[in-house]
């Protein structure tokens, strides 16, 4: 069977407001029709901070009125992480229907992406028990967190490339205390999501079972 086409728009720095509004059109829209095909949308985002529906604020390591970025809380699961420039954050919009409806597994496929990346870096991304994301060396270099409605998804992964990893000293990553946070970079010296970008697309195609091409820029 012939792999099914997938769009992929590339935001470049883009505000997370406007991608988070992106993203619900799109699920909106397949949410009234079906036979609309996935998209995924990448970007980098200025630098903010997003909690989860059911997140706490006590993994904020500073009072939320008076926050070093701004705060947005979201309907993904998880708890607190951040974004910067230089992580590569991908946000698939994807009709399970079409792949297999289960959460799980969808986590599982999402982490595969991401280390196929990595191997394809010369680096080995592995998973830890009971937690979602992947790891190198121990420490944590990309993380998911999504929404399914309908089984339509939204939100996704964080790929650490080569931000400044400032930020996360003031949170709990995930609410995960005893892990590190590392990027690409602490490996691969001069690394750009540039360069990430397209081997993320391959294997996101790879994974999924879906004939990626380009859709230029995004609109609202």
């Amino acid at each position: 069977m012939q792999d099914r086409e997938c769009d992929v728009f590339d935001g470049g720095l883009m505000p997370y407001n406007q991608a988070w509004q992106w993203q619900r059109n799109r699920l909106e829209e397949r949410r009234h029709n079906g036979d609309l095909g996935d998209v995924v949308l990448l970007v980098e985002h200025p630098p903010v901070y997003t909690l989860g529906k059911g997140s706490t604020t006590d993994h904020l390591k500073f009072n939320p009125d008076n926050a070093p970025y701004p705060v947005v809380r979201i309907e993904r699961g998880g708890e607190v992480t951040h974004h910067a420039p230089g992580q590569l954050v991908g946000y698939p919009i994807l009709n399970l229907k079409r792949h297999t409806p289960d959460l799980h597994w969808y986590l599982r496929q999402l982490e595969e992406v991401i280390i196929l990346t990595l191997t394809e870096l010369g680096l080995q991304g592995t998973r830890l028990e009971g937690l979602t994301g992947v790891w190198v060396d121990g420490e944590k270099v990309a993380a998911i967190g999504i929404k399914v409605s309908r089984w339509i998804t939204m939100h996704g992964f964080a790929l650490n490339v080569c931000p400044s990893l400032d930020g996360f000293r003031h949170i709990v990553p995930c609410g995960i205390g005893d892990r590190p946070v590392a990027s690409l970079e602490q490996w691969i010296p001069g690394i750009t999501v540039e360069d990430v970008k397209p081997i993320v697309v391959r294997f996101f195609g790879q994974t999924f079972g879906l004939k990626c091409k380009n859709a230029g820029l995004p609109t609202p």
